[in-house]
C-alpha cells in the first residue's frame, strides 16, 4: 500500500513511518519542520519528504491506481491546504495512533510509557532492558535513542512491544488522547502535571484521559505507577482493575536510594528485598524514578530484575535529553528538550548535582504550545533557580510580556528578540568552564549545534 504522512517530522509519525515502511509499505510524507534527527532517520530508511503542505502529492496519490491511505499528524487542523485536499477528495485516511493500534499493536503484548515528563527515556530504558534479555522487543519512541538503530522498530512478530504513549489529542477529528488507542497489557504512569494549555482547560481533563488508559489495561495486565504523584492517585481513585505495582524514591514496591547526589549511583529494593546497586552514565533524580519505571515494567512482562541491573550501566540515553555536544573553547554545550516548567528546573539539578559549583547558562526557547501561550510564565523563573545565567528567546511572536520572568530571576536573566542576537549574547557571555544547556522542544534554528560547532 501507498501511505503519505502528513506531518512526517514529528517524533512520533516519523516513527509510525519507519514501522509502515518496516511492513513493506510504499511511505512519502509532508511537513513544514524538517531537521534533524528525524529528517535523517526519515531519508536513511528512502522515505520521501515534501517541504510543506502543497496538495500536489495527495494529487498524484489520488490519481495513482495503487492502494492508498493518508495518515493524518494532530499538528494539522481544518484550514491546512493539504487537509483540505484531502476532505473534498475520495482518498482514504486515518491518524497516525489508530494505524498504528490496528496494524501493528493489536496481537501483541503492548507496554505503555505515560506521563507528563520522563516517557521518551524510560520508553528507551524499557527496550533497552528487554533487548538486553534477548527478548526481540519493538518499539516506538518519540525521539531518536543513542543504543537503539532508529526510533521505532517492529520486532518479533508476537514479542512485546514498547509504545511511548502520549496524552496529546490523537488529530483534527479524534480528540481522544493518542494512547487510548493502544490497548497496553502494562502500562507506566510515570508522573501528571498539567500541560498542553491549547487542548485541556484543566488537570481534571488530563486526569480523565488518563483514566480512560486504566480502564483499558486488563486485570491480567500491571498498572507501573508512580508512588509520589498525587494527581495519580486520584486518577486510581476513579476506579481501577488492575494490580498496580508502584515506584519511587524510598517509597513504594519498587524503590531507590541514592547513593550519589547527581544520581549517577543508586540501589534497588523490591519491597524489602535489596536487588543490587547500579552505577551508570544518567544523572538526575527524575532519570532514577525512570529506571525504577523500567524494571518494573520489565519484571511484570516476566523478567528477573536482579539480571537486567547491570543493563544499566550501558544505556547510552535519548538524543536531545542533556544531549552533550562537545567542548567548545573549555565551555560544555548540551542539547535538552526540556520544554516545561518541572522538566527545565529537574534537567536543571541534576546537571548541578554533577558539575558543582561551575556556572550554567540555561538557554531556551518557549515552544511548545503552552509555553507560547503563557500557561506556564509563572511557574518559569523558579524553574531556573538552578542556572546562574538565562537566555530568553522572546520573539515578537510569544505571546505574553517576559519582563515579569527576567525581573524574578534577579539580574540573571535576558530575553532576546532572534536567534542570532541570542547566539551573540551568548559568545560574549560564557567562559571556558561553564556549562550551556540549550532547552527547547523544537529545532532552535540549529543553535545548539551552530553554536557548539563555531570556533
Amino acid at each position: 500500500m501507498r501511505l503519505h504522512i502528513l506531518g512526517i517530522c514529528g517524533t512520533f509519525m516519523g516513527g509510525v513511518a519507519a514501522l509502515a515502511r518496516a511492513l513493506g509499505h510504499d511511505v512519502s510524507g509532508s511537513d513544514t519542520d524538517v531537521y534533524p534527527p528525524m529528517s535523517t532517520q526519515l531519508a536513511e530508511l528512502g522515505i520521501a519528504l515534501h517541504s510543506g503542505y502543497d496538495p500536489a502529492p495527495l494529487a498524484a496519490l489520488a490519481a495513482s491506481d495503487a492502494a492508498a491511505s493518508v495518515l493524518v499528524g494532530n499538528a494539522l487542523s481544518r484550514g491546512n491546504a493539504a487537509v483540505e485536499y484531502l476532505l473534498d477528495s475520495a482518498l482514504d485516511y486515518s491518524s497516525g495512533p489508530q494505524w498504528l493500534g490496528e496494524q501493528v499493536l493489536r496481537k501483541r503484548p503492548v507496554l505503555a510509557v505515560a506521563g507528563t515528563h520522563g516517557k521518551t527515556t524510560t520508553s528507551a530504558l524499557l527496550t533497552h532492558l528487554l533487548r538486553g534479555a534477548g527478548v526481540d522487543a519493538g518499539w516506538l519512541v518519540g525521539g531518536v535513542p543513542m543504543g537503539l538503530p532508529r526510533s521505532a522498530a517492529l520486532g518479533a512478530p508476537q514479542a512485546p512491544f514498547v509504545i511511548e504513549a502520549d496524552e496529546y489529542d490523537t488529530a483534527f477529528f479524534d480528540k481522544r488522547s493518542k494512547f487510548v488507542h493502544y490497548r497496553p497489557r502494562i502500562a507506566v504512569l510515570n508522573n501528571l502535571e498539567y500541560d498542553h494549555a491549547d487542548i485541556f482547560p484543566d488537570l481534571a481533563a488530563i486526569q480523565r484521559q488518563f483514566h480512560h488508559l486504566v480502564r483499558t489495561v486488563p486485570q491480567g495486565g500491571r498498572l507501573i505507577v508512580n508512588a509520589e504523584d498525587a494527581a495519580l492517585r486520584e486518577v486510581l481513585a476513579m476506579g481501577c482493575w488492575t494490580p498496580v505495582d508502584s515506584f519511587g524514591i524510598a517509597t513504594g514496591d519498587w524503590r531507590a536510594q541514592l547513593l550519589a547526589a547527581d544520581g549517577s549511583a543508586f540501589e534497588v529494593r523490591h519491597r524489602d528485598t535489596l536487588l543490587g546497586t547500579v552505577h551508570w552514565p544518567l544523572s538526575g533524580r527524575h532519570n532514577v524514578m525512570n529506571a525504577l519505571a523500567a524494571l518494573a515494567a520489565a519484571s511484570a512482562s516476566g523478567l528477573d530484575a536482579r539480571t537486567l541491573l547491570p543493563l544499566l550501566t550501558d544505556f547510552a540515553g535519548v538524543r536531545r535529553r542533556l544531549e552533550h555536544l562537545g567542548t567548545r573553547a573549555g565551555v560544555q554545550v548540551y542539547d535538552d528538550f526540556a520544554h516545561h516548567p518541572t522538566a527545565i528546573a529537574t534537567t536543571l539539578a541534576g546537571l548541578r548535582a554533577r558539575v558543582g559549583a561551575a556556572r550554567i547558562i540555561a538557554v531556551l526557547e518557549p515552544r511548545s504550545n503552552s509555553m507560547r501561550a503563557g500557561a506556564h510564565a509563572q511557574a518559569l523563573a523558579p524553574a531556573l533557580r538552578d542556572a546562574d545565567a538565562v537566555l530568553l528567546l522572546a520573539r515578537p511572536t510569544l505571546r505574553w510580556d517576559t519582563a515579569p520572568v527576567i525581573a524574578a530571576l534577579g539580574g540573571r536573566g535576558r530575553a532576546l528578540p532572534d536567534v542570532d542576537a541570542l547566539l551573540l549574547t551568548l559568545e560574549a557571555l560564557a567562559r571556558p568552564g561553564d556549562h550551556v544547556v540549550f532547552m527547547s522542544n523544537g529545532g532552535f534554528e540549529g543553535a545548539p549545534r551552530r553554536y557548539a560547532a563555531a570556533r
